[in-house]
């Protein structure tokens, strides 16, 4: 099972953060945090090769914190190195 350390999570994160204005205006649904969070998500599942029956699911509209949880839940047993995301996951709210 594929694993993410802290320093990997962080990587993500800040490059998220460099491309953010871009990738914003080409995924013009859903706020700035729900589209980063959004993307974040779906890096993951590439990342650390999920497989369907392991992605999360949503029912209704997800909201940002919606894919917050899922973005935890994924991180739960794929750390490497016990870290806690909520402060990076922070990150990409600040402008």
């Amino acid at each position: 099972m594929p694993k993410i350390s802290a320093v990997e999570f962080e990587k993500m994160i800040d490059s998220l953060i460099v491309d953010r204005e871009s990738i914003i205006r080409h995924n013009p649904v859903g706020s700035p945090d729900e589209i980063l969070l959004w993307m974040l998500l779906g890096s993951l599942v590439v990342y650390l090769s999920l497989d369907e029956v392991e992605t999360p699911c949503f029912t209704g509209r997800p909201d940002a914190a919606t894919y917050r949880q899922a973005i935890e839940f994924v991180l739960c047993n794929r750390q490497s190195d016990e870290f806690d995301a909520g402060p990076l996951l922070d990150k990409l709210s600040e402008k």
